[in-house]
């Protein structure tokens, strides 16, 4: 664990107010010590490391110049807010940063009155930051409101939505564009740099209020001439400034500003906190800045598990991404690139489309075999998804491999563009379930209960390789030849695919699950699962054994449709049915099949076992924590066993 030097700068700011006395060269070495103490940290927890060194130059900055938590600073997407809680108060909990009981990943407002707007999800920092503004301003407040947002945020259409309002509203709202990869303004010159700096300072925009309201005064010709002025000044930006975007918008716009030299960001943002609208200031850093490894490859530093500081991933193996492969199988993620890479060399009109995720949706190989199907849309789910839509109208079979926490954001789509027309979508829902480390934001949690009421969507959830290969031919061209079609969703969760029996092997059965154990004649005890608690039910049947219970296995694989016949048999030939799902109970499959069995007057006694929500830790730790581990689902099995007719409180 990472040793803290109680000699430190950092170790002596109690918080960030302690920042203003400190001189040019004491800033420049508390950099140092932010960038030397989130790569030890991250080096042993994992967790976003080249995002992380990029912004802590400009995070001592914004510290220095604006009173938070008075002043507010949004950070887009979150994942680079190490620095910022370094600074404010949190040095002494780092080590235990993105562990159960520690610190997140991201802000989080019940973690710090700093962390004014929970954020893990991209492109929504601009909005809510005028959210802010706008409830502090009708409360007669006069604190300041910062976002700060990355270029890669900028393909969600959220950051342009909220643009476009803050511009009509004219409220003194502070974006920080952080320019790290794509070139906002590569041939912007340094008379423009001169020209956007000049408009920050407060005498140029003392002397523009002045004349602008003299302009308008001037007898017959007053708006006529303010017009022809506001004209001349466009067109002088259009010549000086190669993207006027923001100012089109209402913007003044500032930069780019070099992000790594603090005493000039100090003075650009110290103007811009006087300014009374809008402001842009774009600022040019490095990811990876101070580390040589992720300077050079940022990408493989984006988020990784534990390394060696002195070799970096390379020397830690396969330790720096996942967890090593052991020999009974690959993670879900690998097996998933691997089925969809053999599928499209099979039919060509398979298509991959993603939004910023190939490589964690483990789509680099398609990537690199067929360029010309392969689609990286930005961080922009809901376009993913009506693109995709597109395609299938056309004849095609795309695949939108999307994590289970930012599908979310594009449910309207889904319903409105693919189950409504009935489209044939594949989506592919990594991360379904717990996920580790990132906190509540990035729990695939929602999705069986955000989608089963889609029109005409089919939801399945394999148990391991085999059947997810089986469910993604299935999806993409058996039941095509069995003369249906419309969106499938398979979720599965972020872990290694456990040893399969035989029966993950069989083929699918249109609205059936597979049995595993029993499912013949009738029984004390069935355990129907899906997929993804395949290990935590098969434990949970073994440690019943011992206490001399018989469970049947049930492995659901559909979670809609449902043949309804056949589950309704099996809630009436056995004395009891528990379903698991890792998924949030309300809405899940367990109280679809409870008003199941209700409305068809079946026997069995019901427990629903599910989640209840999720936090920071491992997969293992959450599925703990809510009791479905098997330790955890046997202690409720054991009472629900001995009292059927008390089991539904469980």
């Amino acid at each position: 664990m990472m040793q803290k030097n109680e000699g430190s700068l950092l170790s002596r700011l109690q918080n960030p107010a302690g920042l203003k006395i400190l001189n040019a060269s004491e800033l420049n070495l508390l950099a140092a010590e932010i960038r030397e103490i989130i790569v030890s940290t991250v080096s042993e927890n994992g967790g976003h490391l080249a995002s992380n060194l990029g912004v802590v130059e400009l995070t001592i900055a914004l510290h220095r110049v604006f009173n938070s938590p008075e002043d507010k600073i949004v950070w887009d997407v979150g994942h680079q807010c190490y620095a910022h809680k370094l600074l404010t108060g949190r040095y002494g909990v780092f080590p235990l940063l993105r562990k159960a009981g520690g610190l997140a990943g991201f802000p989080r407002r019940s973690e710090s009155p700093h962390d004014c707007f929970n954020t893990g999800h991209a492109s929504t920092s601009i909005s809510a930051a005028l959210g802010l503004l706008a409830g502090e301003r009708l409360r007669g407040g006069r604190a300041r409101t910062v976002a700060v947002i990355g270029d890669g945020a900028l393909t969600g259409g959220l950051a342009y939505e909220a643009f476009s309002h803050a511009g009509q509203l004219g409220l003194p709202l502070i974006v920080i564009l952080n320019d790290n990869k794509m070139s906002i303004s590569a041939n912007v010159g340094g008379l423009s740099k001169y020209l956007s700096r000049l408009s920050m300072k407060s005498k140029y925009q003392l002397f523009r209020r002045h004349f602008d309201a003299m302009a308008k005064k001037i007898p017959f010709i007053g708006d006529v001439f303010f017009d022809l002025v506001v004209r001349l000044k466009r067109a002088v930006k259009a010549v000086f400034y190669t993207d006027n975007f923001f100012v089109d918008l209402g913007f003044e716009y500032v930069g780019p500003i070099d992000g790594h030299h603090i005493q000039t960001l100090i003075g650009i943002l110290e103007d811009v906190r006087r300014l009374d609208r809008p402001v842009v200031i774009h600022v040019i850093t490095r990811k990876g800045k101070g580390y040589s490894f992720a300077e050079d490859d940022p990408g493989a530093y984006h988020g990784v598990g534990s390394f060696s500081v002195s070799g970096g991933l390379a020397l830690s193996g396969a330790e720096g991404r996942e967890p090593a492969v052991p020999a009974a199988g690959s993670s879900f993620t690998d097996v998933f690139g691997a089925a969809l890479l053999d599928a499209a060399r099979k039919d060509e009109r398979v298509i991959a489309v993603t939004a910023a995720m190939d490589k964690g949706t483990g789509l680099s190989a398609f990537r690199q075999e067929f360029p010309k199907r392969f689609f990286d849309v930005g961080i922009a789910e809901e376009h993913a998804v009506t693109f995709a839509a597109g395609l299938a109208a056309k004849g095609l079979r795309p695949v939108t491999a999307i994590y289970s926490t930012f599908i979310q954001r594009s449910v309207d789509q889904i319903i409105h563009d693919v189950g409504l027309q009935n489209l044939p979508v594949t989506f592919a829902l990594d991360h379904a379930g717990f996920v580790t480390a990132d906190g509540e934001t990035h729990q695939g949690l929602f999705d069986i209960s955000l989608f089963r009421a889609v029109p005409n969507m089919t939801i399945l959830a394999p148990a391991g390789a085999a059947e997810l290969r089986r469910m993604l031919d299935w999806a993409l061209g058996a039941r095509e030849r069995d003369g249906e079609a419309g969106p499938v969703m398979i979720r599965y969760p972020k872990a290694l695919c456990p040893a399969e029996p035989p029966a993950l092997s069989l083929p699918l059965e249109k609205g059936r699950g597979v049995w595993l154990s029993g499912g013949c004649e009738e029984g004390r005890l069935c355990l129907a699962f899906a997929g993804g608690l395949y290990r935590e039910a098969l434990d949970a049947a073994r440690r019943l054994e011992a206490e001399g219970i018989t469970a049947d296995l049930y492995n659901l694989r559909f979670l809609k449709p449902v043949d309804e016949d056949y589950l309704a048999d099996i809630m009436n030939r056995y004395a009891a049915v528990a379903f698991m799902e890792e998924g949030i109970q309300s809405g899940g499959f367990g109280e679809y099949a409870a008003e199941l069995a209700q409305r068809r007057h079946c026997r069995s006694a019901l427990a629903v076992f599910a989640a209840k929500g999720g936090d920071l830790g491992t997969r293992e730790e959450l599925l703990r924590e809510n009791r479905l581990d098997g330790e955890g689902l046997v202690s409720r099995l054991l009472v629900f066993s001995e009292s059927p007719a008390a089991c539904r409180a469980l």
